[in-house]
């Protein structure tokens, strides 16, 4: 198991499966928050499903719609999780906000590099800290 420390943007504690990306997510036309699904054609995570998994990417991009169709997956009820994170911006700290699910970032390392899709996570954003338990092959 590793232990990442970091800093909470939101607070709270979340247990699930990780989908990392290191492309940024975009709001409008990047994703279809009825379904919680990336849909912007040439995202690396495009077709898949973020409801229900802790999102492990390097930020957002584009409008400020980005908090606005996070917060229409939360009410789908097809939100991640939680949020992990590399650059802190409005759109990234309002989108952590209104899902309502624990947000971390200033990992002291970088999660894109040492989580993979699929390992299981626990993130405790309160005590700042997440665990990360790989995957088995």
């Amino acid at each position: 198991m590793l232990i990442l420390r970091g800093r909470k943007v939101t607070p709270g504690r979340a247990e699930g499966e990780a989908l990392v990306t290191r492309d940024t997510i975009s709001g409008w036309g990047g994703m279809d928050p009825r379904e919680g699904r990336i849909i912007e054609r040439r995202h690396e995570l495009a077709g898949q499903s973020f409801a229900g998994k802790i999102l492990v990417f390097p930020g957002a991009k584009g409008s400020s719609a980005w908090s606005h169709y996070f917060h229409l997956a939360r009410l789908a009820g097809k939100a991640p999780r939680a949020l992990l994170f590399n650059r802190m911006t409005t759109k990234v700290a309002l989108g952590a906000v209104v899902l309502r699910v624990p947000a971390m970032t200033e990992l002291d390392q970088d999660p894109l590099s040492v989580i993979e899709t699929g390992d299981h996570l626990v993130v405790d954003a309160d005590a700042g800290l997440v665990e990360v338990t790989k995957r088995r092959v």
